[in-house]
């Protein structure tokens, strides 16, 4: 995954690493390389920490409203202290790529994931990697989706404000709900 992940950051890189003055040209590909390596870092930290919703929800936005799921701010946050401790770039040039960067990246890996058409990024040998195959054997892309639909009240294909009152003001106790959520 990392090798198609560097691919991936340096397609979207142009106007933020490689035509960036204040990154030299010939670290470009270590700055690739640490964009990845805080995207990576940023997925397994959040599945070791056990936040599988969060990184669930990433997969499941189809690359909607990205810049709010906590693993691209993670992520977002760890390449900006990486650009400051590796080039020297201050706090707001520092935040500027990663900000613009990051997000952008996410965004195409889970539409890159989530095209059937697109086998660079395969959700389970993704899963598989970040979760230092602890995910083997299960059913990741099954998992996300009755995750997603049990979650979905209004069919509309997101989880949000609206789906969350829906889930608790129908018949039944909250209890009965959150179990209903696991069948």
């Amino acid at each position: 995954m990392i090798e198609n992940l560097n691919h991936l950051v340096k397609q979207n890189a142009d106007t933020t690493i490689i035509n960036n003055t204040a990154i030299p040209d010939e670290r470009n590909e270590e700055a690739v390389q640490e964009a990845s390596t805080a995207i990576e870092n940023s997925l397994k930290t959040s599945l070791s920490n056990g936040n599988v919703k969060e990184v669930a929800n990433l997969f499941n936005s189809n690359g909607e409203n990205i810049t709010a799921n906590p693993v691209t701010q993670q992520a977002t946050g760890s390449f900006m202290d990486r650009l400051q401790s590796h080039f020297g770039l201050n706090v707001q040039h520092a935040a500027n790529i990663a900000n613009n960067l990051i997000p952008t990246v996410l965004k195409r890996l889970v539409q890159k994931a989530a095209d059937p058409a697109d086998n660079s990024f395969d959700l389970q040998k993704i899963f598989n990697e970040v979760s230092e195959g602890k995910t083997q054997g299960l059913n990741v892309r099954g998992m996300l989706n009755k995750f997603k639909t049990s979650l979905d009240r209004d069919a509309d294909g997101d989880v949000d404000l609206q789906d969350l009152k829906a889930f608790f003001t129908g018949s039944g106790g909250v209890v009965d709900k959150v179990k209903g959520l696991f069948k």
